[in-house]
C-alpha cells in the first residue's frame, strides 16, 4: 500500500497550473472550424449519445430559466472554485489557449476522453496549452461522487495532471457564471444547452471563445485543427 505521504504528492496533480506562459505560449492559433461530424477516436462508427432536447425558437418549458447572457467579456474575467473548494482567478491563465471541458467519471466517453486529454496535456502544457475541466452531474446522474472522490478517480487511473474545478450546473436554473458566458459566446445545435458530458470549448489566449465540440468529438480531432505558428 502507498504511504500517505506518496498518496498526498499524487494528488497534487490536480491543483490548478501555476506555470506562467512560456515563450512558447503563443504558438496555438484556434481556427474558427464548425462542428463536423463526430465520432469516438480509433472506431469508424459514431458513439450514441444522448441528448438534451431543446423547443425551437429559444421558447423553453415554462418556469424554466435557462442561462442566456454572458456575465463578462471573456473567460479571464472569472474566478471559480477548484476540486478543493479555493478560489481561482481565470485570468491566471491569460497567454495560453484553453480547452474547458465538462467531464463526468461514469460515462462511456469517459475513458476515451481522459486518456486523450491526458495525453494532449503532458504533449503541450510547455507550449501554451491548457486544459480546464468542470465534473458535472446533469447528464445521466454519471458524476455522482463528491470532489474528493472525483479528484481521486482523476488522478489515480488517468493520471490527470490538468486542472479540475468544483462540480457545477452547465444548463438550467443553476449555471455557473462561466459556462453562461461560454454557452452565449458559441451557441451550438441545441441553442445555449450543453448536450452532454464532454462538450468542449476551444479559448484563445486572450480568453474568447473560438470554437465549439459535441461531446463525441475526440480531443486527438480538435488537435489536428490546432494551427501552430512557424
Amino acid at each position: 500500500m502507498a504511504s500517505t505521504t506518496a498518496a498526498a504528492a499524487r494528488f497534487t496533480c490536480l491543483a490548478p497550473a501555476t506555470r506562467p506562459a512560456s515563450a512558447s505560449a503563443g504558438r496555438f492559433l484556434l481556427p474558427a472550424q464548425h462542428w463536423g461530424a463526430a465520432t469516438a477516436h480509433g472506431s469508424s462508427a459514431a458513439v450514441p449519445v444522448p441528448v438534451v432536447a431543446a423547443a425551437p425558437s429559444r421558447r423553453w418549458a415554462p418556469g424554466v430559466t435557462y442561462a442566456t447572457a454572458a456575465t463578462g467579456k471573456s473567460v479571464h474575467d472569472f474566478t471559480v472554485k477548484d476540486i478543493d473548494g479555493k478560489d481561482v482567478a481565470l485570468s491566471k491563465f491569460k497567454g495560453r489557449a484553453l480547452l474547458i471541458v465538462n467531464v463526468a467519471s461514469q460515462c462511456g466517453l469517459t475513458t476515451a476522453n481522459y486518456t486523450e486529454l491526458s495525453h494532449l496535456y503532458e504533449k503541450y502544457k510547455t507550449q501554451g496549452f491548457e486544459i480546464l475541466a468542470f465534473p458535472c452531474n446533469q447528464f445521466g446522474a454519471q458524476e455522482p461522487g463528491s470532489n474528493p472522490q472525483i479528484k481521486q478517480f482523476a488522478c489515480t487511473r488517468f493520471k490527470a495532471e490538468f486542472p479540475i474545478f468544483d462540480k457545477v450546473d452547465v444548463n438550467g436554473p443553476n449555471t455557473a457564471p462561466i459556462y453562461k458566458f461560454l454557452k452565449s459566446s458559441a451557441g451550438g445545435f441545441l441553442g445555449d444547452l450543453v448536450k452532454w458530458n464532454f462538450e468542449k470549448f476551444l479559448v484563445d489566449k486572450t480568453g474568447k471563445v473560438v470554437e465549439r465540440y459535441p461531446p463525441t468529438t475526440s480531443p486527438f480531432q480538435i488537435e489536428v485543427l490546432m494551427v501552430k505558428q512557424p
